[in-house]
This record gives C-alpha cells, structure tokens and sequence, in this order.
C-alpha cells in the first residue's frame, strides 16, 4: 500500500460533522476523491459517485475495510463505507440488538440517499446486519450483496452462551483488539491469505474494544431464518471455498431460503473474502449490480 491513508485536511461542514479530504490520485490508489465524513450518530467513508452503495464491514473491520472495493466499484457508484456503531467515530447502539444495529444502518442510508434506494454489500457481521436491514425496509435496498455470512449464529451446533462468554473473556484478557488481532486473524485465511493479515490486523487494530464486546454480544442472537423468505430483493451470496468461520454450507442455508437469491464459491480463499479475493469479489458484485440496474 504506497498511499497513505491518513494524510488528511479536516474540513468542519457543520457542528459535530467532520469531513476528511483523502486525494489519493498522486498515488493511483483511487481514481476518485476519497471522503471520510466523521459525523454522528454513523460515520462513513466514500469514494464515487452516482446510485449509492453502502458496505457494512465485519466484527474486525472498520470504513478502511472496503478498501479494495471502495478503489474500483467507486468507477461504478457512490460506495459509502460505514464505522458501524460503536466503531471508528460512530455511536455506540444504546441497545445491543440487531434491530438497533439495522436502524442505524437504514439512519445512514437515509442521510446518503434520500428517497433513492441503495445496493447493500454486507460482510460476516455486517452480513447479517444487512440481512435484518432489508427485511425491515426492503423498498430502499435495489440490490442485495452477503459475504462469509450466517443465517443464524451457530448454525453448526455452537451454543451461543459459551461462545460468547468466550470471546468476550478472552478479548478483555488481551486488552485491546490490537494486542488479539494478530493472534485471532491467521486462522481466518485461507492458505494463501497471509498476505491480506497486515491489512487486516491494521483494521482490527482501529476498533474500540467497546464496540467490538458489544459487537460479539450481539452475534450471538443473530438468527434470521424467519425473515429470508421474506426477502425479494436479488440477492448474491458469496462465500470462500476454505471459509471455516461461516462455511459453504451456511451461505448454501441463505440462498435455499431466499427467493431470489444466488451462491458463488469463490475457489481456495477463506473468511477475509474481500481482501483475499478482491478481483473475484469486486467482479462478481459489479455483474450482480449491473444485472438489478443495467
């Protein structure tokens, strides 16, 4: 990555909203304008311009987790890649739940894209965030993107209590997403993804341990079976052939119960799919966009 990232000139729109100008064209990581717009209660990232994609990141992620896709799907939309609540300089959900998380995403949706509808790309967490989003206001998603995603947490028999108490001991042991990012992120990859975890460790690096315990608080519960076949909106599931955290079968689950939806196995790669497959995932998303809005 030749480009720094966080060379920016703060520019104060109006009380509480701070937009960061990153022009990244010197370096040609981006052929447009890169904006981050640090406002309450959700901040974003944007790049693009045009219809409007929102991208909703995962458990370890962050705005700066889109990066691949933010760089060559912005020729093709506004991509507008949020801090979710409780990340980055966004505002932690007052109630832990998915329904308070989704708000929150359609808050966003509404201030980026008044009365026009968006293509929704979620991943992992924010993967089933944006599953309760479209079942809640399906009139303002046109199309719909899942990566590495679940139908409901611990689908393979995973009791949910134990898990969770787990990780919420083991990341208060550790003190700090930074300080488990390096030890948790290796075993997400694929065999050829270790040149993805710097990357990644940097994202996860970047979360507060807050809003990543009320993050992993909230997974648990995530079960959304009852709300699938509801979903008309087309849908693209896409999911790493080596994913072991929400493998094959569970992105399989999600297209079976979806009445227009469609599973792609992305060959070789695993959880961190936008990173460790970018060139697959961003193809297989513009074709996905192309196909709802020609």
């Amino acid at each position: 990555m030749g480009c720094d990232w966080w060379c920016h000139d703060a520019i104060v729109m109006d009380r509480g909203t701070f937009v960061n100008s990153v022009d990244n064209s010197a370096c040609g990581a981006y052929r447009s304008h890169v904006i981050d717009v640090d406002a309450s209660p959700v901040a974003w990232r944007e790049a693009g311009q045009g219809p409007v994609a929102v991208f909703l990141h995962g458990l370890g992620g962050g705005r700066t987790a889109w990066r691949p896709q933010l760089e060559v799907m912005s020729e093709l939309r506004r991509c507008v890649a949020w801090d979710a609540p409780g990340y980055g300089e966004s505002t932690p959900v007052l109630d832990t739940t998915f329904d308070a998380y989704a708000r929150a995403a359609l808050s966003l949706i509404d201030t980026v894209s008044p009365g026009e509808p968006v293509d929704l790309v979620g991943m992992s967490f924010g993967g089933m965030i944006a599953q309760y989003v479209t079942a809640l206001a399906p009139d303002r998603i046109r199309s719909l993107t899942l990566l590495c995603t679940s139908p409901k947490f611990g689908l393979d028999g995973t009791d949910p209590d134990e898990w969770r108490a787990a990780r919420l001991a083991g990341l208060e042991q550790m003190g700090s997403p930074a300080a488990a990012a390096p030890l948790i992120l290796p075993s997400l990859v694929g065999p050829n993804g270790a040149h993805v975890l710097p990357e990644a460790i940097e994202a996860m690096g970047r979360v507060p341990l807050a809003g990543l315990l009320d993050s992993l608080s909230t997974i648990a519960s995530h079960d959304s079976r009852g709300l699938l076949p509801s979903i008309t909106t087309p849908t693209l599931v896409l999911v790493g052939e080596l994913d072991d955290e929400t493998p094959v079968s569970y992105a399989q689950a999600i297209a079976d119960l979806l009445p227009n939806g469609r599973l792609e196995v992305v060959p070789g790669v695993g959880h961190v799919l936008n990173l460790e497959a970018e060139d697959a995932v961003n193809t297989a998303v513009a074709r996905h966009w192309r196909e709802v809005m020609p």
